[in-house]
């Protein structure tokens, strides 16, 4: 699938190890990139923040920056 393709956000709430569809779509946006993400490429998120990644360093980057500024 091809990110200009993609059609509406989902939205959805992040547990920890797996996430629930609270409306359906075809992509979430990074917390940190801003890039879109396919629901089926989903690989990183925060249940503690209910954000997603589209990567672990940008989930690194995130953890680190919240960590720093005692919310984790």
């Amino acid at each position: 699938m091809m990110l200009d393709t993609l059609g509406r956000p989902a939205r959805l709430r992040y547990l920890s190890g797996s996430y629930q569809v609270i409306a359906p779509g075809d992509f979430v946006t990074c917390a940190v990139t801003g890039k879109r993400i396919p629901l089926p490429a989903l690989r990183y998120w925060s249940h503690e923040l209910q954000e997603a990644y589209v990567d672990a360093t940008a989930a690194t980057a995130r953890f680190n920056e919240m960590r720093d500024k005692g919310k984790l």
